[in-house]
């Protein structure tokens, strides 16, 4: 016999006890009545007593019966009152959703789009956790992840919502005294601050609009694992850095940083919500990648930095 009690069986002498018709009891469960039969039976063999006294023309508990239908009602009903506290969560967003991003687009765009989330989804709450580095979302045990890539093939479920630009930029202090690059092979000759997490950190490519593609090896005396860290030696004139555009955009607008080689393109790059493989996903996960995709979305934020920048998807 099994360790585990036969709850199906419970449940449907419950339903049985309660009706006094296996007819009944059947169509309320939507299980012929076979199976309503064989399932009663099956419980009455594990117990080793008889349940209902069956006639052709009623159906009665016995004292086994009796004694049992309160308890095999109360399982049944808190079975019953947990699948619909389950179903409702299921549509309704609720509970600690954890999202990992990375850390200067989640302080600088993350951060600020939360509070419209939440107080949208007053029954969410979220645990943001900030790093550059890829993280293990199953291992880690996190709900979604936001990452700025162009993603290789793997088993996440990813959604992109929207481009994010990235330029060659530097101080106009920098510039003082040498020639500025006029290809992307010029920049040998120049000092270049290196993002650690490039998909090529080693290396960058660019393609030019009239399909020339050239790649360079850039050398110079910083490289960080984070963007933000860059910015002050690229204010003192220290080098040349390739940053996305919602880090270096201010400062190109007020005249801070120039933008170099404007008619060569780096390869394109989007930022993504993944998640881990499998489904359903609970609302709360669906909710923000609805919401993150309206908010992140071309036609709501960012258009107009694009175009005064004459930044091209």
């Amino acid at each position: 016999m099994s360790k585990l009690p036969d709850l199906e069986a419970l449940s449907i002498f419950a339903k049985v006890a309660e009706l006094r018709s296996f007819a009944a009891a059947s169509e309320e469960l939507g299980l012929s009545k076979p199976t309503v039969s064989k399932a009663v039976s099956r419980l009455e063999h594990r117990l080793g007593t008889r349940l209902f006294n069956r006639t052709s023309r009623q159906l009665a508990l016995t004292d086994a019966g009796q004694r049992l239908m309160p308890k095999a009602a109360r399982l049944l009903a808190d079975a019953e009152a947990a699948e619909s506290e389950m179903l409702n969560q299921s549509v309704t967003p609720r509970g600690l959703l954890r999202l990992a991003v990375p850390m200067s687009f989640g302080v600088r765009e993350v951060a600020p789009a939360l509070p419209g989330f939440l107080a949208q989804y007053p029954q969410v709450s979220v645990d943001l956790h900030l790093s550059d580095e890829t993280v293990d979302l199953i291992g880690g045990g996190y709900d979604a992840a936001l990452r700025i890539a162009a993603l290789p093939d793997s088993s996440l479920v990813a959604r992109r919502l929207a481009p994010i630009p990235r330029l060659l930029v530097c101080a106009p202090c920098y510039l003082e005294g040498r020639t500025a690059p006029e290809h992307p092979r010029d920049l040998m000759d120049h000092s270049c601050l290196s993002y650690a997490y490039l998909a090529t950190p080693e290396v960058w490519h660019f393609t030019h609009k009239s399909g020339e593609q050239v790649s360079v090896s850039p050398a110079g005396q910083l490289k960080a694992n984070n963007a933000d860290a860059l910015t002050p030696a690229l204010f003192s004139g220290l080098g040349i850095a390739l940053q996305p555009e919602f880090v270096v955009g201010p400062a190109v607008r007020d005249g801070r940083l120039a933008v170099l080689l404007p008619d060569w393109q780096t390869p394109s790059i989007a930022l993504h919500l993944v998640m881990p493989p499998g489904g359903p996903r609970p609302a709360r996960v669906e909710a923000l990648a609805a919401y993150l995709g309206r908010y992140f979305s071309k036609g709501e934020r960012g258009k107009a930095e694009a175009e005064m920048l004459g930044i091209k998807e």
